[in-house]
């Protein structure tokens, strides 16, 4: 099963631990407003999401280190920051900010590779894209960072709501 979609064990954890991911951040991000560590769903997402980072580190489908890993290292550290922010400054309007908006970021990280990699291999031997430069795939890039725009700035005026009335 997994040589159809040509991948290794490690490619399939990856793969679930990333869904997983994924779901626990929309269920964060509708239930509560805001990925943060201080529920379950958004501690599950920045768990999950780091694990997805490190067993990623580990993928080399592409040959050797690429954008991938790059973003992977990127979302690590967007991840500490946001949850050494939330133990450190976390009722500091900044680092509200910060927080919120780089988690959400990292959402958005998700769908990068996850539709690269899902796009170049279904359907079955007919693939929605012949890789990352394919401009399907960059149309729906942009509109998943204009996505992230519209939310971010509904997250940003919650935020700003919130400190005025405190």
């Amino acid at each position: 099963m997994l040589e159809t979609f040509n991948l290794t064990e490690l490619g399939a954890f990856h793969t679930v631990i990333s869904i997983i991911a994924v779901i626990a951040g929309l269920v964060a991000l509708f239930r509560y407003g805001a990925i943060t560590t201080t529920n379950y769903p958004g501690l599950w997402y920045v768990s999950m999401t780091a694990a997805t980072c490190v067993t990623g580190l580990f993928i080399f489908r592409h040959g050797g280190f690429g954008p991938p890993h790059m973003l992977a290292i990127l979302t690590l550290v967007i991840l500490a920051l946001t949850y050494v922010l939330e133990r450190v400054a976390g009722r500091s309007v900044a680092a509200r900010y910060v927080i919120v908006l780089g988690n959400s970021l990292t959402l958005l990280f998700h769908l990068l590779p996850a539709l690269n990699e899902t796009g170049t291999r279904l359907p079955l031997g007919h693939p929605a894209f012949t890789g990352p430069d394919d401009p399907k795939l960059k149309a729906i890039f942009g509109l998943g960072f204009l996505i992230y725009v519209i939310g971010a700035i509904f997250q940003a005026l919650r935020i700003r709501r919130a400190s005025k009335a405190t």
